[in-house]
């Protein structure tokens, strides 16, 4: 095919990416490097302080912490949670097409929507609260949305919600590509259900674990719709993420400083894609043949 051809259909998709992802990211560096509060021109120059004063912020080093935790607990729970539902439901029982389906529903809504609904469920005298008092543990609820001690485990838990089915069907995916015959020729040969698991499911499985952790990081370090729709950031700045205090900041017009904000979230991202790429990826390709 003729480098003119080949230049010929990749260049409107080369185009949309300059104007709607690099175009952006530019003009956001260029904007950082300003005390700018979005109106008129852009005479202040202040180079690094911006960044200097982002990182000296206590708020966004909270910030920051909210959504170290919330990577830490979907790593530490999320994620282990969906791969043993997913390796049950990839054994033959009755009746798995129908909770694969309704494990899975939560993730075709929005977030917007789920946050509206989850907002009303854990509200004072919502419904979780009513179920628990007629249950009789009405001694057990909580200020599940404005206690600050409790307020970002209720978000964790309602983000799980959502995203727990995606990954359950991804490791699904991945366990339904392992052939059965390996596992046969492990039972055969004496091995426990858990050595099975531990040295043929799991180091197979590998790829798929490692798409599902970059994802949950990459999702946990950009969470915005969920929380500013559930808590806006509330109370007290105890559920605010990295995007909900750039959000702040530029209601607050510090366009220029918000604008640093949205430069060091990239950056995070930038450095556990590549990483990702560096090490994971490659090693995965490698794996299946594709490597030099």
């Amino acid at each position: 095919m003729p480098w003119a051809t080949v230049v010929l259909f990749l260049l409107p998709a080369i185009l949309l990416y300059a104007v709607f992802v690099l175009y952006p990211i530019v003009q956001s560096a260029r904007y950082s490097l300003y005390d700018w509060n979005g109106f008129g021109p852009l005479d202040d120059f202040i180079g690094l302080e911006n960044f200097r004063d982002v990182f000296g912020d206590a708020r966004f080093r909270s910030a920051l912490t909210h959504n170290v935790i919330i990577i830490v607990l979907s790593l530490l729970i999320q994620l282990p949670a969906a791969l043993a539902l997913a390796m049950l439901l990839n054994a033959r029982i009755k009746g798995r097409a129908v909770m694969r389906t309704v494990f899975f529903a939560p993730y075709v809504l929005s977030e917007v929507v789920t946050g509206v609904v989850w907002r009303q469920i854990l509200r004072p005298d919502g419904l979780l609260d009513q179920s628990m008092d007629n249950a009789g543990l009405g001694g057990w609820t909580q200020g599940w949305l404005s206690d600050p001690d409790v307020v970002l485990y209720a978000l964790f838990f309602i983000v799980s919600w959502k995203y727990f089915g995606f990954h359950m069907i991804l490791m699904l995916a991945g366990l339904q590509q392992i052939p059965h015959q390996l596992k046969e020729a492990a039972s055969i040969d004496g091995a426990s259900a858990w050595t099975t698991f531990r040295y043929v499911t799991f180091p197979l499985l590998m790829p798929t674990v490692r798409v599902s952790v970059f994802l949950s990081v990459i999702g946990a370090l950009q969470l915005f719709d969920m929380v500013w729709v559930t808590t806006k950031g509330g109370p007290i700045g105890s559920s605010s993420t990295m995007s909900t205090y750039l959000y702040d900041r530029f209601r607050d017009s510090r366009f220029g400083f918000a604008s640093a904000v949205s430069i060091v979230i990239f950056g995070f991202s930038l450095v556990i894609a590549l990483l990702y790429q560096r090490v994971a990826l490659r090693r995965d390709l490698e794996g299946a043949g594709f490597g030099g």
